[in-house]
């Protein structure tokens, strides 16, 4: 069958999202790709620690914080990584809307998500905690942003995945890619996490 061919359950793979060099190239790179992710964070994650109690005249973390705020924001990415996985046992059964509809799902998560993020942002604003405000501000933003970045980046991702393949069903073409993002969705969640940890609830306790 050619690649962009739509599947059915008659010529429907194991796994289809590996079922084509092309498919496990993919895969390849994007783990290449995660290994240059990780080690930019890491060094994102070094910086901060190293400059998270240097926040001179501005505010320190302790004082603006709000724990509830960020709270409801992890519930949401995380609940958003649990739809992706829905999303991916829907594919591997060949059930392309309940695939299309989970991922939505997902999508509407991940902005509720960045919803919250940009009002937290104001609000520290608001406060005096700025990105030059003291070195804590500048590292701050810099990590927690750059996250948020990301996430930005897979809503636009999985936005315009399922518009261009939303009438073309599934395929091995697509397959990947819909497979590819839902692992680049969870990499953020496991990096949110740890933001979480690090930045919030440590800065919390000071």
């Amino acid at each position: 069958m050619h690649a962009d061919e739509r599947l059915t359950d008659a010529n429907f793979p194991d796994h289809p999202e590996k079922a084509t060099l092309e498919g496990k190239n993919k895969f390849l790179g994007f783990w290449l790709f995660l290994g240059g992710e990780t080690v930019l964070f890491a060094t994102l994650f070094g910086t901060y620690l190293g400059l998270r109690n240097m926040h001179m005249d501005g505010p320190a973390g302790e004082e603006i914080f709000k724990l509830p705020m960020v709270f409801v924001a992890t519930m949401l990415l995380l609940t958003s990584s649990l739809t992706s996985v829905y999303s991916v046992l829907a594919m591997k059964q060949n059930r392309v809307k309940a695939m299309q509809g989970w991922f939505i799902v997902t999508l509407i998560l991940g902005l509720a998500f960045l919803g919250l993020e940009i009002y937290e942002f104001v609000e520290y604003v608001h406060e005096g905690h700025t990105f030059t405000s003291s070195a804590f501000g500048s590292a701050f933003y810099t990590l927690v942003g750059f996250h948020g970045g990301h996430v930005l980046f897979g809503c636009l991702w999985i936005a315009t995945l399922l518009a261009r393949n939303w009438n073309r069903g599934l395929t091995l073409v697509n397959a990947p890619k819909y497979y590819l993002f839902a692992l680049y969705w969870h990499f953020v969640d496991v990096v949110w996490v740890f933001i979480f940890t690090v930045v919030y609830l440590m800065g919390k306790v000071g």
